[in-house]
C-alpha cells in the first residue's frame, strides 16, 4: 500500500496525516480525524450523504481522493457549530421546520445549504431545489428541507 502525506486545513485547523493514495476524502475524513458528520452513503457520488465544502463549493468527498485534498481548506458539518456548541442558523431551521428524520442525509443537505447561502443570492424555489437535487433523502419528502433552506436564505437577505 502506498502512503502520501496530505497537509490540508480542515474546519479551520492546519492538519497533516498519511493516507492510503487510493483512499476517499470520506475515508481520511472519518478514519483519521474523527469528523462523523460526513455519511458514507452510496460511495458512488450519488446520495449526497458525504458532502463537503473544498474550498467554497461543495464535493461528494466518496470520489473525491484525499491525496486532492493537499492544500485545500475543508469544511464539514462540525465547522457550523458555535464556540458554546450552539446551532448554526441554517442547522437550527433544519430543526425548526422538521426537515431532520433519521438524520443520515441530513450532514450532506446542510452543507450543498451553506455554499448555497453563502453565495448572497436570492433563488426561487425551483432553483434551491435545483441545486439541493444531489442528494437522497428516504424519510422527508424533501418540501421541509427546501423551506429550512428557503427560510434561511431569506433571513440572511434581510427578506424574511
Amino acid at each position: 500500500m502506498e502512503k502520501k502525506l496530505v497537509k490540508c486545513n480542515i474546519n479551520g485547523r492546519d492538519v497533516e496525516t498519511y493516507v492510503d493514495v487510493r483512499a476517499s476524502l470520506t475515508d481520511m475524513l472519518r478514519n483519521d480525524y474523527r469528523l462523523t458528520s460526513v455519511k458514507k452513503g452510496c460511495e458512488v457520488g450519488e446520495c449526497g450523504a458525504c458532502n463537503v465544502i473544498i474550498d467554497r463549493e461543495c464535493y461528494n468527498s466518496c470520489i473525491y481522493l484525499a491525496v486532492w485534498a493537499e492544500g485545500k481548506r475543508i469544511r464539514t458539518l462540525e465547522s457550523l457549530l458555535g464556540p458554546g456548541g450552539e446551532l448554526s442558523d441554517i442547522q437550527q431551521a433544519f430543526v425548526d421546520e422538521a426537515a431532520v428524520q433519521c438524520g443520515f442525509c441530513t450532514p450532506g443537505f446542510i452543507m450543498t445549504a451553506v455554499e448555497i447561502l453563502e453565495t448572497g443570492k436570492e433563488y426561487t424555489r425551483d432553483e434551491l431545489r435545483k441545486r439541493l437535487s444531489g442528494h437522497l433523502c428516504r424519510c422527508t419528502g424533501y418540501e421541509n428541507i427546501l423551506n429550512a433552506v428557503e427560510i434561511t436564505m431569506k433571513k440572511r437577505l434581510g427578506k424574511a
